[in-house]
């Protein structure tokens, strides 16, 4: 009869420990997931925030761009020159940018690498 009951204790204490550790796992578990979403919700801020900068500067280069243009005209009396000019300030940057795109892609990468090694410390 001794010996059932030892048995029966070290069963109830294992089956304790097992709701102790399924416990502590399913604790683990949650707060990974509350970790999850406040980066989740982290990134999407700072996308939307970048989305936002980024289509308002859009804009208002754009609309820069056409007061620029319209000034110029003014100023050589043509109506198309200004046109032209700042179709080639935007155009020349583009030729740079198309002829050195390796050079310019291999060291944004470099940069890239070093600063997320820098943020990995």
């Amino acid at each position: 009869m001794e010996g059932i009951k030892d048995t029966i204790f070290k069963f109830l204490r294992l089956d304790n420990l097992v709701d102790n550790l399924s416990g502590y796992l399913e604790t683990r578990l949650e707060l990974f997931k509350v970790e999850v979403r406040e980066d989740v919700a982290r990134v999407l801020a700072q996308a939307l925030m970048i989305t936002a900068i980024l289509l308002l500067s859009i804009l208002f280069l754009l609309f820069f761009s056409v007061g620029l243009a319209h000034f110029l005209n003014g100023f050589f009396e043509q109506p198309y020159a200004g046109y032209w000019i700042v179709a080639g300030i935007y155009g020349v940057p583009c030729i740079v940018f198309i002829i050195f795109r390796k050079n310019l892609s291999h060291k944004f990468e470099q940069y890239m690498t070093k600063l997320m090694k820098r943020k990995e410390k």
